[in-house]
């Protein structure tokens, strides 16, 4: 599955799969003193068929840090990031975690570039966030996020960690948390 992004901007985004149907949403807004919080909603089934305006439903929050861990409130849990998703590596731009399936799994940074996979040997890849491209040498393209079928299952658990991932390096000049 492929969702689009309306904007490199992942605090504000609409995320939207492959038939353009908006499955999620993020909303940041600007707060001058501080980091603030991002909302993330998600898509709810409409229970009027006549009413063809989309619900949506918050599924969490992420209270920004620029110092320290991030809190997440996630399905009534409030988390602290570098508790669930604790970094790794020299720059600390790998963070893992146990998915719903009880399988390890990475966030890697890799120049700019944000990659799930399992955390084994393998290091099979299940999900890649391909930044947008204006089109001046090639087409244009917007932000996107490959999802392998396998870890379908995983995708409303992690877009919150999704957002935190690719926020985090331009918040903390280019050094990752999640």
């Amino acid at each position: 599955m492929q969702l689009t992004l309306s904007s490199e901007l992942v605090r504000n985004a609409v995320m939207t799969n492959e038939s353009g149907q908006v499955l999620y949403k993020t909303s940041h807004p600007f707060k001058l003193k501080r980091m603030g919080t991002t909302t993330i909603q998600k898509i709810r089934p409409n229970t009027d068929p006549m009413d063809m305006h989309d619900e949506f439903g918050v599924m969490g929050e992420i209270e920004w840090r620029l110092f320290g861990s991030s809190t997440f409130r996630i399905n009534g849990r409030e988390m602290q990031s570098n508790d669930f998703l604790p970094r790794h590596g020299i720059t600390g731009r790998k963070r893992t975690f146990t998915g719903p399936d009880g399988r390890p799994y990475r966030w890697d940074m890799l120049f700019n570039v944000v990659v799930l996979s399992r955390d084994e040997e393998s290091r099979t890849e299940v999900a890649r966030y391909h930044r947008g491209s204006l089109g001046i040498i090639g087409p244009k393209k917007k932000p996107c996020l490959d999802v392998h079928p396998d870890v379908m299952h995983m995708l409303e658990p992690d877009c919150p960690y999704f957002c935190l991932r690719r926020e985090t390096p331009q918040r903390q000049g280019e050094s990752c948390t999640k």
